[in-house]
């Protein structure tokens, strides 16, 4: 049987996709479930869709699946800020204690578990440090500090805290910062603090403005902070990998806590949604910034957010501090809310220059690359991203079905 040809890939070699995420993942129960698409040129080329939503009660897959998108929240909201930008209501270069002053004491860490020893700031936190990760503030989960110690002590923007944004603000303003601002790269919660913005900038809570401005235009009626009742039966369960390389629940679709509205609405990670809306976002990318006769935001700005904003041009492996990210960091920079290829050789990955991505704690994965004019979206729900190389495997078998690519030197 010959091959055929769909956009530029091939068939057949796409349909290597489905039989490698199901019988390295799914039969072997590393992940309970793997949803997939692939779009090029506007066209949906190719989706997966396998496994169980719930391990538990044996509810299969479906490809309206409800997932958490965790870290995916934070490419929306750092849009949402830039639309902010482009409006004048605030620079790339202004201080963030222009609408946080509580802020304006903010210390550097240099030694202490509380009362903290602090040295003044080289300058301002801005709001480009928030986009890009380099403001000097942690996640937690990092387990590298005495300063991510006392995020965990805190629970500092956890779902299952009774947090709302005035004490959130209130309590990052008694915590000394990693470094001084613009020194070092180190995920963090910083997009948690660009929600806070658009909320103060706006005088609109913070979700409302992402409904106003993102989710209404681009049709994404499935994404929002609350799993709502409609939505609970294609609620997907989350689980934990185990040290044996199966899986345990962590998070019981029928009982999670993101059935309810939130007290904090997390611009960093606290959003559910759909395959099908993260790639109408992914479309909207690719557009250049437009949807549905709507523009969002343009492409000179959309530009803007996927170069290399890094201090000097350098990659993530020369500045990061963090033990842990969404991203491989050799010859990837980062942007205004999206890790940038910018050297694909150093990544060792195929992939095109410019091409830009993010990805979320229970896996999930997005990446654009707009040379190719190609989207793809990964779901799946196992909590701890690093656990298996999928998401680099996935980048290397939609490549390899690629057989007309837009600029071949072959």
């Amino acid at each position: 049987m010959s091959d055929t040809l769909i956009q530029g890939f091939s068939r057949e070699r796409l349909a290597r996709i489905d039989r490698f995420l199901a019988e390295k993942y799914i039969a072997t129960g590393k992940l309970p479930c793997a949803q997939v698409q692939v779009m090029r040129k506007g066209e949906v080329v190719h989706e997966a869709v396998m496994g169980q939503a719930d391990c538990e009660r044996k509810h299969e897959l479906t490809r309206d699946a409800v997932y958490r998108i965790y870290s995916m929240t934070k490419p929306i909201t750092s849009l949402a800020f830039m639309m902010l930008v482009e409006e004048g209501k605030v620079a790339l270069d202004d201080p963030v204690t222009r609408f946080i002053p509580e802020w304006k004491n903010l210390g550097v860490y240099s030694a202490g578990t509380g009362p903290w020893v602090t040295t003044p700031t080289s300058r301002p936190m801005q709001m480009v440090d928030l986009l890009r990760h380099t403001s000097g503030l942690t996640y937690g989960f990092q387990m590298r500090s005495n300063v991510d110690a006392a995020y965990r002590t805190l629970k500092v923007a956890d779902r299952d805290r009774s947090l709302d944004v005035t004490r959130f603000v209130d309590e990052l303003s008694r915590l000394p910062l990693e470094f001084s601002p613009g020194d070092a790269w180190n995920y963090s919660i910083s997009t948690d603090v660009l929600g806070v913005l658009i909320e103060r900038i706006t005088g609109r809570p913070f979700q409302d403005e992402l409904k106003a401005r993102i989710f209404d235009p681009l049709q994404m009626h499935e994404t929002s902070f609350v799993v709502r009742e409609d939505q609970a039966a294609r609620f997907a369960a989350c689980y934990l990998p185990t040290p044996q390389g199966g899986m345990n629940l962590l998070d019981d679709p029928q009982k999670s806590a993101f059935l309810k509205p939130p007290t904090f609405y997390s611009g960093g990670g606290g959003l559910v949604s759909t395959a099908d809306d993260y790639m109408k976002f992914c479309r909207m990318l690719l557009a250049g910034g437009q949807a549905n006769g709507h523009r969002l935001i343009s492409p000179s700005t959309l530009r803007l957010m996927t170069a290399n904003h890094l201090p000097g041009g350098k990659d993530l492996t020369a500045l990061s501090r963090s033990l842990f990210s969404e991203s491989t960091n050799a010859g990837v920079g980062f942007g205004l809310g999206f890790a940038v290829v910018f050297d694909p050789v150093s990544a060792m990955v195929p992939s095109s220059p410019g091409e830009y991505y993010w990805g979320g704690a229970a896996s999930t994965a997005f990446w654009i690359d707009p040379v190719e004019d190609i989207a793809v979206v990964f779901m799946t729900q196992l909590l701890g991203s690093s656990t298996y190389p999928v998401r680099r495997e996935l980048r290397t078998l939609v490549y390899s079905a690629l057989v007309e690519p837009s600029r071949s030197r072959y």
